[in-house]
């Protein structure tokens, strides 16, 4: 009996409409968080590569409700970057899978699709389109768009194009989408909190649908340095890859084509590389056999006299701005509060540059914020991971992998780890991008970070601890030092008693001091 079965293809937009979870708009709720991070997200990084610290306006409006008790509200997101050229306006924000981030560098988006699918999710819950104005200075073109679901194509409704007397540069992205905004609110708002605290450097504000203004003010202007755009390296390459590079090449032979087209190889190391593989260097790589490819790649696999990734395709937040963002988030005290930011060097994992930045906060301002135990700020390439906690890389490691009584931190020690993470490929576990994969290189280098970070804690703890213990000691000095001597004077039928008031001089010193004077104390007691 033959089976009545349809066949057909689905296009991408068709794909993430039917099965838009796993992009993060999974319940109205989720939707409402995902779509406020995606777009400004893509804000961040347009403003980062015009060079311009970023000045964003983000507003979320209640328009109507629905039958279900969820919402239809307009959100709007406003910046100052480089805009998009005119011809590609239609493309980004009308077609899943085309934009700017398909590049070996690190950026905020990994897979080119998270505000093209918030257009698509506010499409299919509202049939309303979206509007788009944007301008790299020169004209500002208003186009409103909606996205031919089927077949994956921009359908462009009105088109206009505006003078741009002021030379304003930027993007202004309006939308529909059907949401729950109360439920929401907390993550939208703690997202921008820790938003604000990895990019110390962006100036956010936000209109809720209640009419509330959280404002983000940044802390500094200084801004990490862009990243680079670098070639592959051999550790990072596949038969796909390959077979591209293979395909598009105009290097005549093996040894120009690996010197062309790959890091981490200079002269003597391709020569190696190639007679270990067992290819001719004069070898054209078009005459190449599918097996010799396969080979080829399996060999780039084991060889490991290649050099290190190029780390110029990152960038990371640094201490400085790390610091400042958390000082300004946290509301830190830097006269009472403890923090310590540690970066360590770039390293590798499956051919893949990475970095590894954290920081941990102790002290009174700590405490009043938060409850006892540990408070744990994720980042993955400037961006927050709010969702899914426990199932990353990162809890595993401030969880599992460290016994904090090593560090004199108990269970219910007031702390705040955050670790940020940059690559330019985050092995993330899930197209929503809410948390890390247990990768091995990646989970070494965050336990080494929070650990040398740890260290600097314990001898600070420490310190606080000797300090309070001779600080009790001197106080009981000070309460009974004039009782001694008056007793003392009566014992040797003295008048008056002995001076103390250079004894007590000595007590009232500021905590730092302590450690210095103790000794002091001492020696004007035998005295």
């Amino acid at each position: 009996m033959e089976a009545n079965l349809t066949y057909q293809s689905i296009s991408p937009s068709d794909f993430f409409y039917r099965n838009r979870e796993i992009a993060g708009f999974s319940n109205p709720s989720r939707a409402i968080y995902s779509a406020i991070r995606e777009l400004l997200e893509n804000s961040l990084d347009a403003c980062e590569a015009y060079g311009e610290p970023p000045q964003i306006y983000l507003r979320l409006r209640e328009v109507t409700t629905t039958e279900s008790g969820t919402s239809i509200y307009q959100l709007r997101i406003e910046d100052n970057g480089t805009g998009v050229p005119e011809e590609h306006i239609p493309l980004c924000f009308g077609q899943v899978f085309y934009g700017s981030k398909y590049t070996l560098k690190q950026s905020r988006g990994t897979f080119g699709l998270g505000g093209t699918i918030t257009i698509l999710y506010g499409q299919i819950t509202t049939h309303k389109p979206v509007h788009v104005i944007s301008s790299t200075g020169g004209k500002i073109y208003d186009y409103e768009l909606m996205i031919d679901i089927q077949h994956n194509r921009p359908i462009v409704l009105k088109r206009k194009t505006l003078e741009n007397r002021r030379k304003w540069h930027g993007t202004i992205v309006e939308l529909y989408l059907e949401g729950d905004y109360p439920r929401a609110m907390s993550r939208v708002c703690e997202y921008l909190k820790q938003t604000a605290m990895i990019n110390p450097y962006a100036d956010i504000t936000f209109v809720d649908p209640r009419g509330r203004l959280f404002r983000f003010e940044r802390g500094t202007k200084k801004m990490p340095p862009l990243p680079r755009e670098v070639k592959p390296h051999p550790h990072g390459i596949d038969v796909e890859t390959l077979r591209r590079l293979i395909s598009t090449t105009r290097t005549k032979n093996m040894f120009q084509f690996m010197m062309e087209h790959f890091q981490g190889v200079r002269k003597s190391i391709v020569e190696r590389f190639l007679q270990t593989v067992g290819i001719d260097p004069k070898t054209k790589p078009k005459s190449l056999k599918p097996e010799d490819i396969v080979r080829l790649v399996r060999a780039t696999r084991t060889f490991n006299d290649f050099l290190r990734p190029d780390a110029s395709c990152l960038s990371p937040i640094g201490k400085e701005l790390f610091e400042t963002g958390i000082r300004k988030e946290l509301n830190l005290d830097p006269k009472v509060d403890f923090l310590k930011v540690v970066q360590r060097k770039p390293a590798t994992y499956s051919g893949f540059p990475f970095i590894v930045e954290a920081a941990v906060a102790y002290g009174p301002s700590i405490k009043k914020q938060n409850k006892p135990g540990i408070t744990l700020y994720r980042f993955a390439n400037r961006i927050p991971l709010l969702y899914d906690e426990a199932s990353g890389v990162i809890w595993k490691v401030v969880n599992k992998n460290i016994n904090w009584s090593t560090y004199k931190v108990s269970s219910d020690t007031p702390l705040v780890i955050a670790v940020h993470v940059c690559s330019t490929k985050i092995p993330y576990k899930t197209v929503g991008k809410e948390y890390i994969a247990d990768r091995p290189e990646i989970e070494r280098e965050i336990t080494n970070a929070i650990r040398e970070a740890a260290r600097s804690l314990r001898i600070y703890i420490s310190r606080r601890v000797r300090m309070a213990y001779e600080m009790h000691r001197l106080s009981i000095f000070k309460k009974y030092l004039p009782k001694i001597a008056e007793f003392s004077a009566k014992l040797a039928d003295r008048e008056k008693p002995p001076d103390i008031r250079p004894l007590l001089r000595a007590l009232t010193v500021r905590l730092d001091e302590v450690e210095k004077r103790v000794s002091k104390v001492y020696k004007i007691v035998e005295k």
